[in-house]
């Protein structure tokens, strides 16, 4: 038997708004473990610029090495990939897996980077991963949520109140 299950994108244009929705999601009870954050946030000017991972927790350091700081210590998973087409990028939530399956299996689906090739294989049109690998591209932050139809209306309610640049419900059949 199949359900509905939907993926709540939403593109922020700074972390300050990205961080207030991941609060208030937090507040609301949504699970976190169903989070995830695509971001750049490396700019380095005359500081060190780094990232890190100590056993369970992971620093970074750069512009906006607080956020990214923070939010490590809420979410499941972390990591930094160079992607071609993209660039250096920040990833953090279930999105790691579909972006190691997608290098792993080489999905490169038409001109799509391998971040691309992990959007669209969670059902993501490729219109919509076009736009979202741009928003990359141009220093925005992407949060990605899963859940039930029921959560994904919350989630949007919560993304566009706090500033989210656009916002999409994305929904997919799963076994």
């Amino acid at each position: 038997m199949n359900k509905s299950n939907c993926l709540t994108v939403g593109v922020f244009t700074t972390h300050d708004h990205a961080e207030s929705a991941i609060k208030d999601l937090q507040r609301s009870g949504y699970d976190m473990t169903k989070l995830s954050v695509i971001g750049r946030g490396y700019h380095s000017e005359e500081n060190v610029v780094g990232y890190y991972n100590i056993g369970n927790r992971m620093a970074h350091w750069g512009k906006n090495g607080l956020f990214w700081g923070w939010l490590w210590g809420i979410i499941f998973g972390s990591a930094f990939f160079f992607i071609p087409g993209v660039g250096p990028v920040i990833v953090g939530g279930p999105i790691i897996s579909w972006l190691l399956g997608a290098l792993e299996s080489a999905v490169l689906l038409g001109g799509l980077s391998a971040l691309g090739g992990a959007l669209s294989s969670v059902g993501i049109p490729k219109d919509s991963v076009l736009e979202y690998e741009n928003a990359i591209k141009t220093d925005k932050f992407i949060l990605l949520l899963h859940g039930t139809p029921e959560d994904a209306q919350k989630a949007k309610s919560i993304l566009i109140q706090n500033n989210s640049e656009h916002t999409d419900v994305h929904e997919h059949l799963t076994a």
